[in-house]
């Protein structure tokens, strides 16, 4: 299966899922969100085939979380206008994101990723 892995070089939990991933022998592609960050093609999808609710996929802790006071906007703003708030910026959206041709995870906790991963 081919990965896609979507990380932040200097983020301490892409390097620990990228260091997973190298112990588990998985094969992936890598991306760095900061330089190419995601389309709102590509979140609309994922959005769909991870049937996450939209918050998951924004970067909490992050500056631009707070500094465009997201969390009160995702009481009002629809669908569409928050994946396009996500799409304007890659430090917006939280990673690591794992994509392959059937699944999405988005964040890095080991043991769910040992779940969905080593079946």
């Amino acid at each position: 299966m081919e990965y896609l892995f979507i990380c932040y070089p200097n983020c301490s939990t892409c390097k620990k899922a990228e260091s997973w991933l190298k112990d588990q022998g998985i094969e992936f592609a890598k991306r760095n969100i900061k330089e190419d960050n995601p389309s709102v093609s590509e979140l609309s999808q994922w959005l769909n085939m991870s049937e996450l609710p939209i918050q998951k996929f924004f970067n909490t802790s992050g500056k631009l979380y707070r500094d465009h006071d997201v969390k009160t906007k995702l009481t009002f703003l629809s669908e569409e206008e928050l994946v396009d708030l996500l799409a304007s910026d890659g430090m917006m959206v939280k990673r690591p994101i794992l994509v392959s041709s059937d699944k999405v995870l988005v964040g890095f906790k080991e043991v769910f990723w040992n779940q969905e991963l080593l079946k």
